[in-house]
């Protein structure tokens, strides 16, 4: 919280000096809520930023002087609403609402509550309160309708080309809805339904829309990189059992965990990518949520057959 109060005072310090500092029309915290801006915002004049630096984690980022200008310099600032953004609250309170339209993303969706599964690490300092899984965007039926609420923010700022914006909300759906189709074809014709990962899982708002049941080694927001011999044991004994194929570990991951999961049991080790951050090859190679989650059908594919 002190490192926020001294980069505040920083930003205000700096402010009339950097008097011609970029200013962007639409910024976003990660992104999942960058791409979705992108896609309704294509071959318009509005300029999206993600201040999430491509291949860094979330859960260690802090803002900048120059990141909290160009959220008050923003007429849409996105963000998620989790764990990992608590450092925006400080920040709220110095923007302008009448200026800068300040959309929650886990406002435009149901939520649930983040759970500690069957042989999961638990965090070693346990919260009074049960947090809520702020992963709301890996379900690609709650990226549908995020984009359509995010259309309407963004026309709302730009009345003169709404039907841009709405031709671009419905040829993005389009490509998320035959996402969504192919999800459910995958797992109707599956020969399981139990997925397993040896790593962090952010996946909830998936596996609750397709009916799947899973095992991890963390829940989604643990900051843990190392399982106990419990948890590694409780999982190698998992997959042995039920004769899983797959063991999953997430983008950016070490890959330890599932990796020594594999060793012991002839699993193979996969990637199933939650779109939280890219890598910045795959960030300059314009790689979206929509080539993310094609790829996630193909390892799903594997792992429930």
């Amino acid at each position: 919280m002190k490192k926020i109060l001294v980069v505040i005072i920083m930003l205000f310090l700096i402010t009339g000096c950097n008097k011609n500092s970029q200013e962007y029309t639409i910024v976003a915290t990660n992104f999942p809520s960058y791409d979705f801006a992108r896609a309704i915002t294509k071959d318009s004049n509005i300029e999206v930023e993600m201040l999430l630096k491509p291949g860094s984690e979330i859960h260690d980022f802090e803002p900048t002087p120059q990141d909290i200008l160009k959220i008050k310099n923003s007429k849409i600032f996105i963000y998620v609403g989790g764990e990992s953004d608590a450092w925006i609250d400080d920040i709220l309170i110095d923007i302008d609402p009448t200026k800068t339209k300040i959309v929650k993303l886990m406002d435009l969706v149901d939520t649930y509550e983040e759970e500690i599964t069957e042989g999961m690490e638990e965090e070693a300092e346990e919260s009074a309160e049960t947090e809520l899984d702020e992963h709301v965007w890996t379900s690609p039926v709650n990226a549908i309708k995020i984009t359509e609420k995010l259309t309407d923010e963004v026309i709302s700022i730009d009345e003169p080309n709404k039907e841009l914006y709405e031709s671009n909300r419905d040829s993005y759906i389009k490509e998320l809805e035959s996402i969504d189709n192919e999800i459910k074809k995958v797992v109707k014709n599956a020969k399981r339904k139990e997925i397993i990962f040896g790593d962090r899982f952010p996946f909830r708002y998936f596996v609750e829309e397709y009916g799947l049941t899973y095992y991890a080694a963390f829940p989604g927001c643990s900051e843990a990189s190392e399982a106990s011999a419990k948890t590694i044991s409780f999982l190698i004994n998992k997959v042995k059992e039920d004769k899983i194929p797959v063991i999953f570990h997430i983008e950016l991951s070490n890959k330890k965990i599932a990796e020594a999961i594999a060793k012991e049991t002839g699993a193979k080790v996969l990637e199933f990518n939650s779109a939280h951050n890219i890598s910045k090859t795959d960030f300059d190679k314009n790689i979206g949520y929509i080539d993310i989650m094609k790829n996630n059908i193909v390892a799903l594919k594997e792992a429930l057959n």
